[in-house]
């Protein structure tokens, strides 16, 4: 019996697992979600050799690919090996030239080799790192959220994120941006649907929003490659 359903596979942001997309809901007679999450990579492992071993987790042809953050641009790696139906890019970036300012800095003088990864089981300093908040409260959450706390992750993390080198957006990729985000300023971001007062973990707090919006995204007709 052949599978008309479209396969949607979600990618967590750094440090994060599957458990940030707990909230969405997509109608079962059309999709079929599958949550990925990360694993620690080789020493020196480059994101293209990530995506590759990723790869292996995607069991269906032209899939839909969405990814948060750092993981929106692990999915666009993973998208330039395989046809793909969509990408959808949450909370991240589509190229180099809609980085932050902090992290181009960061990329030329090699700064964010100094940060303290090693002190990531600190639940509040993981939380900065990947949600770009300063917890104060609901901690329990962000214990949940964000589990993956080893330091050559997060070195690895921070190394590729801030040395991301695409160009130009991939063809058929659509972008989902909150006007709040800190990590990545919506004043840098060209050509995204904006979701107003969305904060860089706004697939968290906003599911609702993805809910009643991300189906007609994903349904949206566009070519792909």
């Amino acid at each position: 019996m052949p599978d008309n359903k479209i396969h949607v596979y979600l990618m967590p942001g750094m440090a994060a697992n599957s458990s940030i997309f707990d909230g969405l809901r997509l109608p079962e007679n059309q999709f079929v979600m599958h949550k990925l999450d990360w694993f620690l990579p080789q020493k020196r492992m480059s994101l293209q050799d990530y995506a590759k071993q990723m790869l292996k987790k995607v069991n269906h042809e032209a899939p839909v690919l969405l990814g948060v953050s750092f993981g929106g641009m692990l999915v666009q790696e993973m998208a330039k090996l395989i046809p793909y139906r969509k990408i959808v890019i949450v909370s991240s970036v589509k190229c180099k030239n809609e980085m932050p300012k902090k992290m181009i800095f960061a990329k030329h003088t090699k700064v964010h080799k100094l940060l303290p990864t090693g002190i990531v089981t600190n639940i509040e300093v993981l939380a900065k790192y990947a949600f770009g908040e300063t917890v104060t409260k609901r901690l329990e959450l962000y214990e949940k959220y964000l589990s993956i706390r080893d330091k050559g992750y997060m070195d690895w993390s921070i190394d590729n994120m801030v040395n991301w080198d695409q160009k130009e957006p991939l063809l058929n990729s659509v972008h989902i941006h909150g006007t709040l985000d800190n990590v990545f300023p919506i004043t840098n971001i060209k050509d995204c649907i904006p979701v107003k007062n969305g904060r860089h973990a706004m697939i968290v707090y906003r599911a609702k929003w993805f809910n009643e919006h991300l189906p007609a995204i994903i349904l949206e007709e566009g070519s792909s490659i």
